[in-house]
């Protein structure tokens, strides 16, 4: 099939890639020209594991460029696929998507079916057709379909590949006939549905993995305080198979481009119609009050960060990803500053991003040993594999004072019993020097 992919985020550019790598035509759109040019010259705008090497593979399928025209006057299938950023009240942006709509009214010459694959609020769908229906030129037949993406940061290729599910909203038989086709050699189980069930089906699930997020901190925070283990916990828990293995580990909250995003937005849907749900209320607060544990945990040790050496591994809100949307580091970070901290920190990808935001007061180091040393107090943000790799004898050869806050519980609190080193994780207990 010929395909349109209007944006090339996360998305839209792994979808495009996904999609040529089993056989269809894709014309990736974007305003941005030297996102253009790199994608051109085979280089991709986000880091994500694989992308590039398929999109080097496919490059005879692919194709980049701003003119959204001629990407989409002979598209058989569009795919809207820019962001919804959270507005200040909570509730998602959709200028984008509908503008992408209107352009899409504006040009077409071809029945086609457009997608919307961007997370949107339950009804957009309805909107969005309606929009281009009204302003499209006459005789021509445009229907619009929800396809919700289910793809992890780090893990976007494999997740779009080998899907655990492809939920198509339409409200006819041909469009969904017409995707099915598009999707016949997905490794991944087909669900119709109409539109705006699909699209809370993305909603729901988020929230859901958000919720099971937050309870799990919660319980951690208790095991602090009445001496429980919340690995030996959440391990009990997920030989449960109603329960699950999954999202049970604690740690400093989740981050990134969904969960905090796609959790507030649905709270502001519910609000909208003069209902409240509860539990993703609750969620919320959780995560944003459990960002804070380790400054608090660290107010043990400093009442003032004045003239501390600090150091931070780990910037970005996960391993795999070079995005800092939601991060802890965000909202630590710039506390430790203004307390007076003198901080160094290290991130495998993600210290050019921190630069566009911190560029000053902050030492920037290229490894972790360098990093560690001669500080007086070590926070970890993110779980990279470099950091699940260190030892005891590391922060106690290197740092000044040895004091470790782990938020993402990257080592066994058994490791550091009589090793000079003081450690503080998340739902277990403190090991003191």
């Amino acid at each position: 099939m010929k395909i349109a992919i209007a944006g090339t985020g996360y998305v839209g550019l792994v979808t495009g890639v996904c999609l040529a790598e089993h056989g269809h035509e894709v014309t990736c759109v974007d305003v941005d020209e030297e996102k253009i040019r790199l994608m051109e010259s085979g280089v991709s705008p986000i880091y994500e594991p694989g992308l590039e090497e398929l999109m080097v593979k496919n490059k005879a399928r692919l194709k980049y460029t701003t003119d959204y025209k001629s990407a989409y006057r002979g598209s058989q299938v569009i795919f809207i696929g820019v962001g919804t950023p959270e507005k200040k009240d909570g509730s998602a942006n959709l200028s984008y998507v509908y503008r992408v709509a209107e352009q899409i009214a504006e040009i077409i010459e071809y029945d086609c079916v457009v997608v919307v694959k961007s997370t949107v609020p339950i009804g957009t769908n309805d909107k969005v057709e309606s929009l281009i229906r009204a302003n499209v030129k006459e005789g021509l037949q445009i229907n619009v379909a929800s396809n919700p993406e289910f793809l992890s940061q780090g893990t976007a290729v494999k997740d779009t590949l080998h899907a655990s599910r492809i939920v198509i909203g339409t409200e006819n038989e041909i469009t969904a006939n017409i995707l099915k086709e598009m999707y016949k050699d997905f490794d991944a189980p087909i669900l119709i549905t109409n539109r705006r069930s699909a699209e809370m089906v993305k909603y729901a699930s988020n929230d859901f993995l958000a919720l099971k997020i937050s309870y799990v901190n919660e319980i951690a925070n208790l095991c602090e305080m009445v001496g429980a283990d919340i690995d030996d916990v959440t391990e009990g828990m997920g030989f449960d198979s109603r329960i699950g293995n999954k999202f049970l580990n604690a740690g400093i909250g989740y981050g990134g481009s969904c969960f905090p995003k796609d959790t507030k937005a649905l709270h502001w849907l519910a609000n909208f119609y003069d209902h409240e749900l509860k539990t993703i209320k609750a969620a919320i607060e959780v995560n944003e009050n459990q960002k804070f544990k380790l400054i608090k945990k660290a107010k043990k040790y400093y009442e003032s960060f004045e003239n501390i050496n600090v150091a931070v591994l780990g910037l970005t809100f996960k391993p795999g990803t070079d995005d800092l949307r939601e991060a802890p580091s965000l909202v630590n970070i710039p506390l430790l500053l203004e307390d007076g901290a003198k901080i160094k920190a290290w991130d495998p990808i993600g210290i050019n991003n921190f630069k566009k935001m911190y560029i000053d007061n902050i030492t920037y180091c290229d490894n972790i040993e360098d990093t560690l040393a001669d500080t007086d107090i070590c926070f970890i943000f993110t779980e990279w594999e470099e950091v699940r790799q260190l030892k005891p004898t590391d922060f106690k050869n290197l740092m000044r004072k040895p004091i470790v806050l782990d938020g993402r519980n990257c080592f066994k609190t058994s490791e550091f019993i009589c090793s000079n080193v003081t450690y503080e994780s998340i739902g277990r207990q403190a090991v003191y020097k």
